[in-house]
């Protein structure tokens, strides 16, 4: 998982480059490097650590002059960090330099034919296969040769690759890896992701698998794998370019916690037409609702966990059974798929690996799939039967927050739709949840000005080693997300629990001192939980409970109470998780972490 970009016009690149690497450091963050061409030579530049390192070692990049160049972030996959096994990587002598996002399967194969072929090799990555082949195979033709490399490479690649052959133009391929090209009258940039060219257009190209660009100042070519040329569609991005900046914000995380009542708004709104739910893009007629017999929700992370929450929601209102399945699994599991079934793949980016992998079996299947996405034009956007897309915006936090919010309303509005068609509720109680609906983020906001609450109990539990997160049925979907969120920008131990099974071996990590958070917004499980918070604070634990306004049984059996607003119990998910994204927030900068960029992870998995 990596991020690339890559110019050439009429600016000095190196500045640029640098800048969309910045918008993409959520990305990869534990090394980054940059290759400009001068008309003479290729100047390179890279080495270990976080963006800064580079720019400073560049001077911003005015050190390296030319107006075309590649550049990329990185997150190690073969190679640890170090300045060698940095991109961009390169030939002998230095003709041919290559940015790689992706995982080559078959590399060590490929690099022991070239070992026998008499090269050396300077780092420990797959990568560097791929611009020794570039090399190998170059026959004065680069079309020729790209094709050729691409016949032997195994996995998945986005490339970006400047050669001194080609002085003013530079070239991409695309295979399961996302790349985007972006054009103005006298530029053109290539990306990982919007963010990174969208100070300078929004005027973009989605690259296609196994497509082959090529870029000069004036012109985008696009070819296919037999090198005939393809045209392809011009998208305009409408993301506000203030959505990916901070605005004033310490982090981004915090920012995208604060921009919650809009996304969902934005998620809403434009679905509810006269007290009732339209879903244009749906694209299914009443008869195909009606004959749904089963429904497979796949995701990874935090989409897996609105997913569980779906799960409850669909079932519940819709009376369709529900399967959740983690992506990585389904895709290897061999699923059984009857006729009847229909799909849904949850994804922020559209480009999830595991999930695009999963939405191709399905279709293999013959089953349609509807995808939940917040990109537009994504693989996933692009490849599924229908698209529901999430109005959150760009999120560049590596901790999802107004995504996962906005996943939620979609399943929301899709189960109130379904359980509508299928005659499973009435008009007067769709009513009634639709103007719940609506209040949800008047509900989030209220929440949010009250987060001083949370941030002085967030400081006494800094130095936290374990914490458990309970709930039952909805509520235990939410703590399940509670618990990644603090887990994943924190690095405390946590695990989430179906309260029912404490007594099943998770009572006996219960200590003195243990920080326990329960999740109580079911009014029929409420006693239930209630015993289980008692079991584990006679047990020595510190209880925090998250529960609605009026629950005040709850206050004799807590140390410390968070209610939130009351609202219809299948939405409950939408407001409890908001003091749990609080708490991970400010337990996080309270240990001096780098909430925006946690160790080891990144934005978007588009590899295994």
């Amino acid at each position: 998982m990596c991020g690339i970009v890559g110019y050439i016009g009429e600016k000095e690149a190196a500045p640029i480059l640098l800048d969309g690497l910045s918008k993409l450091e959520y990305r990869g963050y534990d090394s980054a490097g940059i290759a400009v061409f001068d008309g003479e030579k290729i100047n390179i530049a890279k080495s270990r650590g976080r963006l800064k390192v580079l720019s400073d070692q560049t001077n911003g990049g005015n050190n390296l002059k030319g107006t075309m160049g590649i550049g990329h972030t990185r997150w190690a996959t073969h190679g640890a960090p170090s300045d060698k096994n940095s991109h961009p990587h390169y030939n002998a002598d230095e003709t041919i330099a290559v940015v790689h996002n992706g995982i080559i399967e078959n590399y060590l194969k490929l690099k022991n034919k070239l070992i026998e072929k008499g090269y050396t090799f300077q780092s420990e990555t797959d990568t560097e296969v791929v611009a020794l082949l570039l090399d190998y195979y170059y026959n004065g033709n680069i079309l020729e040769t790209i094709t050729k490399v691409m016949s032997k490479l195994e996995g998945s690649y986005a490339l970006g690759i400047v050669l001194k052959d080609y002085p003013d133009e530079f070239y991409a391929v695309r295979k399961d890896s996302p790349l985007i090209v972006g054009v103005t009258d006298n530029e053109k940039f290539i990306a990982s992701d919007v963010p990174a060219i969208l100070k300078y257009t929004r005027d973009v190209y989605f690259i296609e698998n196994q497509e082959i660009v090529r870029l000069t100042r004036d012109e985008v070519t696009f070819y296919n794998t037999d090198l005939e040329e393809i045209e392809k569609k011009m998208t305009t991005v409408d993301w506000d370019i203030n959505a990916a900046e901070k605005g004033g914000y310490e982090h981004f995380m915090l920012k995208e916690i604060f921009e919650q009542p809009k996304a969902v708004h934005d998620t809403i709104h434009p679905r509810i037409k006269d007290n009732s739910i339209v879903i244009d893009e749906l694209n299914m007629s009443e008869e195909d609702i009606k004959g749904i017999k089963k429904i497979f929700i796949i995701a990874c992370g935090s989409a897996y966990h609105t997913g569980v929450t779906g799960k409850y929601v669909i079932e519940d209102l819709a009376r369709i059974p529900v399967e959740v399945d983690l992506a990585s699994e389904f895709r290897y599991r061999n699923p059984i798929l009857e006729e009847g079934t229909m799909a849904i793949i949850i994804s922020q980016s559209g480009e999830t690996a595991d999930s695009l992998a999963a939405l191709r079996e399905a279709q293999a299947q013959g089953i349609k799939v509807l995808g939940i996405v917040n990109v537009v034009g994504s693989s996933i956007a692009r490849e599924a039967d229908n698209v529901m897309y999430t109005w959150a915006g760009p999120e560049i936090a590596v901790a999802t927050t107004k995504a996962y919010s906005t996943q939620l309303s979609a399943l929301y509005i899709l189960a109130l739709h379904f359980a509508s068609v299928r005659g499973k509720i009435t008009d007067d109680e769709l009513s009634t949840m639709i103007h719940e609906l609506e209040l949800l983020p008047k509900k989030i906001q209220s929440i949010l000005d009250n987060k001083e609450n949370i941030q002085k109990f967030a400081t006494r539990f800094v130095a936290a080693k374990d914490i458990f997160f309970l709930g039952r049925g909805i509520d235990y979907a939410t703590a399940l997300e509670g618990s990644l969120k603090l887990k994943e920008i924190s690095y405390i131990h946590s695990e989430a629990y179906a309260a029912g099974e404490l007594k099943h071996g998770t009572i006996s990590l219960i200590e003195e001192g243990t920080l326990v958070t329960a999740i109580l917004t079911q009014e029929d499980l409420y006693k239930k939980m209630i015993s289980n918070v008692v079991e584990v604070q006679t047990r020595g634990a510190y209880v925090l409970s998250i529960t609605n306004e009026g629950n005040t049984e709850c206050e004799k059996s807590t140390d410390l109470i968070f209610y939130i607003p009351n609202t219809d119990k299948h939405f409950t998910t939408s407001l409890a998780v908001i003091p749990l994204q609080l708490l991970s927030y400010y337990v996080s900068i309270g240990k001096g972490c780098d909430v925006d960029k946690p160790r080891n992870l990144a934005k978007s998995v588009t590899v295994e």
